[in-house]
């Protein structure tokens, strides 16, 4: 309870950078160390910037702000997650610019195996509810599992919530406001049913308002949690396809439904594609295979066969332990990989091509790494 306190504290100091704020917790370990060291902060780390030291000489009104808070939570089944939390996802917790804390209210897990965001105009058509509708009854065959992530907001975001609903998916919207309030209110309803079967994530704290600079940061944990963008219907700007940039920075996987040529909510999916920024998909069918995910019918008969994973005696400590992982969760991105593994990116980049020449795993498209049987 200490940490989460002290983690909510540092969040209200607003005297550095996201960047910088990730960069001191990563470095201590802790929010608690943070302020343990909160005097003598340079010793830890010599290279605090001023307005760092000065912020955290005095932190009894942050302090006092995140009682109120963690006292909020508590009443209203809120839950805060802080960056070093099992239960944070750990796919947003590998960016740059993660949120030291999130608050959740809901049921789903925020790691599952398998994460989507689903994003695109607040103008949806027809033809892009449509797209959405028979999108979720096929993923619904094909893996049942998938959690569905959007923003609540008008269009393709609610379209997707709804849709993932009615299949039985998990679906859980990230917020640009505190969990004191919905916007937009008329969507309250499918807000509820999500809490039961996804949920409510939100990295602002009670009060907040839903400005639209905070729009903007939303869509960053959006791309961050998920393995994948699903671009459904834009404009030729608009907030879709600033998602769908941020996904790409993450080096996360982007595909786009197309649509008619001049169409004006077709023509950001259109360039998007045009310009190799997104591949193009036209089914939740073309988007299995283009990930390289098994579908859960052909793990269940898999599991039912009694497929067991070979030992490779000749491997290297690292490389058994690459293995390990994926034999308790085939099929992972690099990401994921590194997140279970604990080894960094560049050093795992080695040990996967050493295993791709032994024959022990193989890259499939979207990045994801396959052991073989």
């Amino acid at each position: 309870m200490k940490e989460i306190l002290n983690a909510i504290a540092l969040t209200r100091i607003n005297y550095f950078s996201l960047a910088g704020m990730l960069e001191l917790y990563r470095r201590m370990g802790s929010a608690t160390a943070i302020m343990e060291h909160r005097h003598d902060i340079r010793d830890v780390m010599p290279d605090a910037s001023d307005r760092l030291v000065t912020a955290l000489t005095d932190v009894d009104e942050a302090l006092h702000r995140a009682e109120v808070e963690l006292e909020f939570c508590e009443h209203n089944g809120i839950r805060p997650l802080t960056l070093n939390d099992d239960d944070y996802p750990q796919r947003l917790r590998e960016c740059d610019d993660a949120p030291l804390v999130i608050y959740y209210k809901g049921s789903a897990t925020l790691n599952a195996q398998r994460v989507v965001c689903v994003v695109g105009t607040r103008r949806s058509t027809v033809y892009g509810e449509d797209l959405i509708r028979r999108f979720a009854t096929e993923l619904r065959q094909l893996c049942p599992q998938t959690l569905i992530v959007s923003g609540l907001a008008y269009g393709i975001d609610i379209c997707a919530h709804r849709h993932a609903l009615q299949n039985g998916l998990p679906t859980v919207a990230v917020l640009a406001h505190g969990l004191d309030d919905l916007y937009p209110p008329r969507h309250r309803k499918t807000a509820d049913e999500m809490v039961k079967n996804g949920g409510l994530l939100t990295e602002f704290p009670s009060g907040t308002r839903a400005d639209k600079v905070n729009f903007v940061r939303r869509n960053r944990i959006v791309a961050g949690m998920s393995d994948a963008c699903i671009l459904v219907e834009s404009a030729a700007k608009g907030g879709g396809l600033i998602t769908c940039g941020i996904a790409r920075d993450y080096n996360r996987d982007v595909f786009a439904f197309p649509g008619a040529v001049g169409a004006p909510y077709s023509e950001g999916c259109n360039n998007l594609i045009r310009h190799n920024g997104a591949a193009l998909i036209t089914s939740a069918r073309d988007f299995v295979e283009g990930m390289g995910w098994q579908t859960d019918a052909t793990l269940q008969q898999a599991q039912q066969q009694g497929i067991e994973r070979q030992i490779f005696p000749d491997l290297t400590d690292e490389e058994q332990q690459v293995v390990g992982t994926l034999q308790r969760t085939n099929d992972l991105q690099i990401n994921m990989l590194s997140v279970q593994t604990g080894i960094p990116i560049g050093r795992l980049t080695a040990l996967l091509f050493s295993l791709e020449m032994k024959g022990v795993i193989k890259n499939l498209a979207g990045g994801v790494y396959h052991l073989m049987a």
